[in-house]
C-alpha cells in the first residue's frame, strides 16, 4: 500500500493556480500587500462574514499579535490540550500560561474550573476551539466579562465552522486562524487574524507591517505579511470549498460508522452540525491498546497522529508545574486518524479493519 499520511494537501488543477498568480507575476509585485493578497482579504471576508480580517503569514504570529494588541502581560489562562504555539506565543510574549483543564467530551477548556484560577495578575483567556469543536463561547464570555479579562480564541481548527449561524472566528476580542498546508483551507503556509473592533485592526494591521506605513512610523511591529503566492493559493483553493467539506464529510462518516461497534470514544455528535470535519480523533481505552493500533497501522505504512500529545501543562521547559489530569489522559490515548479528500474509501475501510484488530 502507498504511504498514508495522516493528511494530504488539497491541491486545485494547477492551472487555477498559475492563472491566478500570472496576474502578480505580470505586475512583478509578490509581496508587500499586493491586489491578490487584497482580494483574499475581501473573499475571506465575505466567506466567513466577518469585517476585520487580516490575511498573515501563519497561525503563529498572530496569537503573537494578539496578545500584543490586547497589551496582555502577566497569566493568560490557557488549555493545555493544543498544538504547542497556544503555549509557546503566550511564553514568547513574556506572559504566563496558566492550564485549566478540559472538558471530557468537547475536549475544550472547562469554564467550570477557569474561576478557581484567576488571580490579580490573570489578564486573558486563551483557548482553543479543539478539532473545529466551538468552545463553551457563552460561559467563557460572562466569565470574562465578571474577571475584566480580554478573550483571544485559537481558531487553527476552525475555518468553515459555525456557532449559532455565525463564523466559529467571530468570536471572542481577537479569533485567529492557521491556513497550513495541513488545513482543510490553505494557502500553503498562512493564516488570519479577525479583530473585534476597527480599533483593534487598524492596529493589528500596523503590527502585520514592522509598525509602519510608508515612511511614517507608529508603533512596534513584526513581519507579518503573506506573499502574493500564498494568496493565490488560497484564492484557488477557496472555490473548491464545498467539494473539500463534503468530500471530508463523507469519509468522516464512513469511519464512525465502521468503527461504531467497537468500544472507542469519538467527538459526539452534538458538536456535527456545522462542523469542518477536520479531523477524525479516535480514543482508545488505554496507551497500550493506542500503541499497538500505531504499530500495526505504521506496519502497514499507514501514519496517524498523537494530536494532541504530550499534555502542553507537561512541556519539559515549563518553570511552573501543574496537573490537568483529564487532557494528560485523552492525550496518552487519541489518534487522529488520516483524513483529506484524496483519501480513498478502500483505504478507510483497511485502515478500520486494523484499528479493530488492536482493540480486540
Amino acid at each position: 500500500m502507498n504511504r498514508i499520511n495522516v493528511t494530504q494537501t488539497f491541491l486545485p488543477p494547477f492551472e487555477e493556480y498559475e492563472k491566478i498568480l500570472k496576474r502578480a507575476w505580470d505586475k512583478k509585485w509578490i509581496t508587500n500587500n499586493g491586489e491578490l493578497v487584497l482580494e483574499l482579504e475581501e473573499k475571506l471576508k465575505a466567506y466567513l462574514g466577518v469585517e476585520h480580517l487580516l490575511f498573515t503569514n501563519n497561525g503563529t504570529v498572530v496569537l503573537q499579535m494578539a496578545l500584543q494588541a490586547l497589551e496582555i502581560k502577566g497569566d493568560v489562562i490557557t488549555t493545555p490540550f493544543s498544538y504547542v504555539a497556544t503555549t509557546n506565543a503566550i511564553l514568547w510574549e513574556g506572559s504566563n500560561p496558566v492550564f485549566v483543564d478540559i472538558d471530557p467530551v468537547s475536549f475544550c477548556i472547562d469554564p467550570s474550573k477557569i474561576e478557581a484560577s484567576i488571580t490579580e495578575n490573570t489578564k486573558a483567556i486563551l483557548a482553543t476551539h479543539v478539532f473545529g469543536v466551538p468552545c463553551d463561547i457563552e460561559a467563557i464570555s460572562k466569565i470574562a466579562e465578571k474577571h475584566n479579562l480580554k478573550v483571544i480564541y485559537d481558531g487553527a481548527h476552525a475555518f468553515g465552522c459555525t456557532y449559532n449561524d455565525k463564523s466559529l472566528l467571530s468570536y471572542g476580542d481577537i479569533s485567529t486562524c492557521s491556513f497550513h498546508a495541513t488545513k482543510v483551507f490553505h494557502t500553503v503556509e498562512g493564516g488570519c487574524i479577525i479583530a473585534s473592533s476597527k480599533e483593534l485592526y487598524d492596529k493589528l494591521k500596523l503590527y502585520r507591517s514592522f509598525g509602519h506605513y510608508g515612511d511614517d512610523y507608529y508603533s512596534v511591529g513584526i513581519n507579518g505579511k503573506n506573499s502574493e503566492f500564498h494568496a493565490a493559493m488560497g484564492l484557488a483553493v477557496l472555490p473548491h470549498m464545498d467539494e473539500i467539506l463534503s468530500k471530508r464529510m463523507e469519509l468522516w462518516n464512513q469511519y464512525q460508522n465502521l468503527l461504531a461497534p467497537l468500544n472507542l470514544m469519538f467527538l459526539s455528535n452534538h458538536f456535527l452540525k456545522n462542523f469542518n470535519y477536520g479531523y477524525f480523533p479516535c480514543i482508545f481505552n488505554s496507551k497500550v491498546e493506542l500503541e499497538t493500533a500505531l504499530r500495526l497501522l505504521n506496519d502497514h505504512n499507514i501514519f496517524p497522529r498523537k494530536y494532541f500529545y504530550p499534555s502542553l501543562n507537561t512541556l519539559p521547559f515549563l518553570k511552573f508545574k501543574s496537573t490537568c489530569p483529564i487532557s494528560e489522559n485523552i492525550s496518552q490515548r487519541i489518534l487522529c486518524l488520516p483524513l483529506y479528500p484524496d483519501l480513498k474509501s478502500s483505504e478507510v475501510e483497511v485502515i478500520c479493519s486494523i484499528i479493530k484488530e488492536a482493540a480486540q
